[in-house]
């Protein structure tokens, strides 16, 4: 007999991803109209966010320093 193993997504409503990426319920809000910011996922009427996808977003945003290099923006 085999078993699959399953694994959890942890989602999280606008205001939980929010203050998970420290910035206001209104700029995910604004992010989701102009298609930028991290990815979303709607189940209904209702916006989730994975929290390995957040946590993604921000990773994708480290940097080594301030100066402007290459295709970086800011």
């Amino acid at each position: 007999m085999t078993t699959a193993t399953s694994t959890a997504i942890k989602l999280l409503n606008t205001a939980q991803a929010a203050e998970l990426l420290g910035v206001k319920k209104n700029t995910l809000e604004i992010w989701r109209y102009e298609k930028k910011g991290p990815k979303f996922r709607k189940v209904g009427a209702l916006v989730r966010y994975a929290e390995a996808d957040l946590l993604a977003y921000l990773d994708e945003r480290t940097r080594t320093g301030t100066s402007h290099q290459g295709l970086q923006s800011y």
